[in-house]
């Protein structure tokens, strides 16, 4: 382990996300709305403690090995956590705990979208710009950002992209040089969040609101301007941009980047995973619109409209919210809530468990059910036509055992903290799929949980944001021996 090598880099990581400062003190100082020295001190506080963590090592040279990189990838989103907590905690309005302004900052970042905050329509400019810029920055990591960066910074950044890109199989590159694919991969981005901001303008919305949900639309982070979130505008216009943009962001990433090298879009209604996560979409959609109809809870028209923005928005994990989906009946609050861990597709800003994880789950099980019908036949695993590696599919069934063995664990621990099992339940799926909002007491925020159970859900939002095993392998012996 190169410990010196891993200071120096989270030290200039630090000082490098401290200009993310910069837009917020901006915004304050057009709107003067009174959190402009809050700002400023978190300027100087994530200058100086970038400074102090990098100047000692300064002069340590070397590249990073892949336990190198997973260490980074841990500590920088544990340490940007805590730095990107300092404006929520300096702020006057609203007034923090540490625990609250650790949790709103880790939300963010994460792209979770779970809020402690209420009132959120009196609050100032320059704090609800910072929410969704954090939301922005961590929706395709801003650990991609670094390695574009990284030639500059002397050290090779492969093992960074490999810890932290969400996804089954991690060593796919869309360009021959990591930096030029972490740089690709930015320019889609910062294009869909201009297009659909513009959008956002032209069908009502003020620049402010559009510009601040473009971020969390296309980071797929589900925060909001206003307490009522889309639902403030009450606009279909506004849903069906919504609703695209969503979608749009929750498919492969390397399927955008296809599309914009050749000029096509035929090849998503090819991808098996694309049209997998469309299929789960349109069965959501008709089976809420059915019940919230027939069970007379809106009329039709309503019934569409709000099961396909609601279907939507939780199934990708964005957690934009329309209507109180929560105290929709029989069994469509839980519906939804299952959907959210399938999740977005690979490479995508998306959350949950990733579909393309749960085709492979659901074809070795069918796999496993013609064998035993053939018991000597070879019967490979298929995705498009194409047989996918043995250790491949392995992987997948481990990583889902892990995830089901953390959600169990976590949920219990959020019940010994006295929340009620509805409770818990929802908010280990709203934070470890990455998704926002739950059910019960954790329906609208999570302001009413206590302080360890806060703890446990940040714990809960980074293991989501890093796929489980990033985060779980450095508790284990292996993984520190030389």
């Amino acid at each position: 382990m190169h410990f010196s090598v891993i200071l120096r880099v989270i030290g200039l990581l630090v000082m490098v996300f401290s200009v993310s400062l910069i837009p917020p003190i901006i915004v304050s100082l057009i709107y003067s709305d009174g959190a402009l020295n809050a700002f400023l001190y978190a300027l100087g506080v994530n200058l100086l403690g970038g400074f102090l963590l990098w100047f000692p090592v300064r002069n340590e040279r070397g590249e990073l090995k892949i336990r190198d990189g997973f260490l980074v990838t841990v500590l920088f989103w544990t340490v940007l956590g805590l730095f990107g907590s300092v404006p929520f905690f300096l702020a006057e309005t609203p007034d923090l705990t540490f625990t609250d302004a650790l949790f709103e900052s880790i939300s963010g970042l994460t792209t979770t979208g779970a809020t402690i905050l209420t009132g959120i329509d009196a609050l100032p400019q320059s704090i609800l710009f910072y929410r969704q810029l954090l939301t922005w920055l961590g929706g395709m990591g801003i650990i991609v950002l670094a390695v574009a960066i990284m030639p500059m910074l002397g050290i090779g950044g492969m093992q960074l992209y490999r810890a932290e890109t969400p996804g089954p199989v991690k060593d796919t590159k869309l360009t021959p040089r990591i930096a030029e694919t972490a740089k690709a991969l930015w320019y889609i981005y910062a294009t869909l969040t201009s297009v659909c901001a513009l959008g956002y303008w032209i069908a009502g919305m003020s620049l402010f609101d559009a510009i601040c949900h473009s971020f969390s639309t296309v980071a797929i982070g589900g925060f909001s301007t206003h307490d009522e979130s889309i639902g403030y505008f009450n606009s279909v216009a506004i849903e069906m941009i919504c609703t695209f943009f969503m979608i749009v962001s929750a498919f492969n990433f390397a399927l955008h980047f296809y599309a914009w090298r050749h000029k096509s879009v035929w090849h998503y209604f090819k991808d098996p995973e694309a049209r997998f996560f469309l299929l789960i979409l349109s069965c959501t959609v008709i089976l809420s619109t059915l019940v919230l109809a027939m069970t007379s809870t809106y009329d039709w028209s309503t019934s569409i409209r709000y099961a396909v923005f609601e279907s939507v928005s939780i199934a990708t994990t964005s957690g934009f919210g329309t209507s109180d989906f929560a105290s929709w009946p029989h069994f469509l609050p839980f519906l939804l809530i299952v959907t959210s861990f399938v999740g977005g597709c690979a490479s995508s800003t998306g959350g949950g468990m990733k579909v393309i994880r749960i085709l492979l789950i659901l074809k070795q099980g069918m796999r496993e059910i013609k064998r035993l019908i053939h018991p000597n036949a070879v019967i490979p695993v298929k995705v498009g036509g194409k047989a996918i590696n043995e250790r491949v599919v392995s992987a997948v069934w481990g990583f889902f055992s892990a995830y089901l063995l953390v959600y169990v664990v976590l949920m219990i621990g959020l019940m010994a903290t006295g929340l009620d099992q509805v409770t818990a339940w929802s908010a280990v799926a709203a934070t470890l799929n990455n998704l926002g909002p739950g059910l019960g007491d954790v329906a609208a925020s999570f302001t009413s949980v206590s302080d360890p159970a806060k703890w446990m859900l940040c714990f809960s939002m980074l293991l989501g944001r890093l796929e489980v095993f990033t985060l779980l392998v450095l508790f284990t012996p292996m993984f520190w021996q030389k």
